[in-house]
């Protein structure tokens, strides 16, 4: 895919082309309405269930509601102002570095006839804000069963305008982006969605503090079925979410259609493997936590690597995820409930890296980069390491401002001692998932 052909799909309605007028394409609008579609699939169903049957039963439906309000309520904000933030233009051009303008909020000056590239403006903002409610929906997993509800809604409303939507612009965002001029190459989110959301599960889980009992009292999951099933349903979404980054039904989405699945499958039989000679017993919930591991790991390079490529990422990725869950967390004693951040933040972060090392240098593939431009291999690597230290730090400091903004507002993060005993279910929802 080439930067041209990017920085058009990112354009706002009113830019004034010079040469090439868009075209509707029926085909690329079917296909971004299904991805569309997919995508949304992923975060009410999929890592709802993936979440909630790994919490213990007397939490298990407040986990599926900080998901399933997390997605309601950050798309919403992406309306309001979160796809202006990400994809307008800023009047200044230091500020465009960083973020958009103010030019989109609520949408003004989109018109339904309007065109991102071939298909729609409309399905391209709906399509992004799914994207961008996954992103904060990954995060609860790291402070399920303690933090309270209102401050969880409060936290995703403002975290989709304060730190995903600048980090979507910085990555996406088209010539005047820091990232993005950069040449950092990311095809469907592994520095935007998964490193961004599972830094901060990682943040909040801190500053939430740990479960009471963690880590003496055994927190059992409630069903692996639904872990399982949530996970097969993350897979099925991902498709929209990968292939669907093509921005058109083209060759490009079905090589990100393909390595998405080549590396998912060989993450999932490295997690099962890895377990089986650590532990001598292969999971159901390692299976699929090794599934989601690849899906994340492929993520950025879905559309820019070749099969084997796709095997390498979705292999070493998984390792790294496996590693972070069984042993980071516990050598450093973090309560990340969920895993989170051994999934998605290392996992992300490994095929950000690897795919400035594995990139095939296809003209017709790579955006404009060290890569594309004079075939600069470790140049490109380099550049991928920026990306992840600035979508690093940007996503720790703001998830602490918003975090303590949200506290305040509030009267405190974190459900009291009795309420937590009872089970959030029970106690702030009126709900049991098993009726004794």
């Amino acid at each position: 895919m080439k930067k041209w052909l990017l920085a058009l799909l990112f354009a706002l309605p009113t830019f004034a082309f010079a040469e090439d007028t868009p075209t509707l394409d029926t085909g690329d609008t079917a296909w971004m309405m299904m991805s569309t579609a997919l995508v949304l699939l992923m975060t009410p169903a999929g890592l709802a269930l993936f979440y909630a049957g790994m919490t213990r039963s007397k939490n298990v439906l407040n986990t599926y509601a900080m998901v399933f309000g997390a997605f309601v309520v950050a798309f919403v904000v992406w309306i309001i102002a979160g796809y202006s933030i990400a994809f307008g233009t800023a009047e200044s051009a230091a500020v465009q570095q960083v973020m958009g303008g103010f030019g989109n909020v609520f949408l003004d000056g989109i018109k339904w006839t309007d065109l991102s590239g071939t298909y729609p403006t409309y399905v391209f903002v709906a399509f992004q804000g799914t994207f961008a409610a996954i992103t904060v929906a990954i995060a609860s997993g790291s402070v399920i069963e303690r933090i309270k509800f209102s401050t969880w809604l409060v936290f995703v409303a403002m975290w989709g305008l304060v730190v995903y939507a600048p980090v979507a612009h910085m990555v996406w965002g088209g010539d005047g982006a820091l990232l993005f001029d950069a040449g950092a190459l990311d095809f469907a989110g592994g520095t935007v969605v998964h490193m961004n959301g599972g830094l901060a599960g990682l943040v909040l889980a801190i500053l939430v503090g740990k479960r009471a009992g963690y880590p003496k009292s055994a927190m059992k999951p409630a069903t692996v079925l639904l872990t399982a099933l949530g996970a097969a349903i993350l897979w099925f979404g991902w498709y929209g979410f990968n292939a669907g980054s093509a921005f058109g039904a083209n060759a490009i989405a079905g090589l990100a259609l393909l390595t998405t699945t080549i590396a998912t499958a060989a993450a999932a039989i490295t997690w099962m493997l890895a377990e089986w000679v650590v532990y001598k017993k292969p999971t159901l919930l390692g299976i699929a936590t090794g599934a989601v591991s690849g899906l994340v790991a492929i993520t950025p390079a879905a559309g820019f690597v070749n099969v084997g490529g796709a095997f390498v990422i979705g292999i070493v990725g998984t390792l790294f995820a496996f590693w972070g869950v069984t042993v980071l967390k516990k050598k450093l004693g973090y309560d990340d409930s969920l895993d989170a951040f051994g999934v998605h933040f290392l996992a992300g972060l490994f095929g950000a890296l690897a795919t400035g090392l594995l990139a095939v240098q296809d003209s017709d593939l790579l955006w404009d980069g060290p890569l594309k431009e004079s075939g600069d291999r470790m140049g490109q690597f380099l550049v991928q390491v920026e990306s992840v230290v600035v979508v690093g730090l940007f996503t720790l400091v703001g998830t602490v401002i918003v975090y303590y903004i949200a506290t305040a507002l509030t009267g405190g993060s974190r459900v009291d001692e009795d309420s937590e005993a009872m089970g959030l279910d029970e106690s702030v929802h009126g709900e049991k998932y098993i009726n004794n």
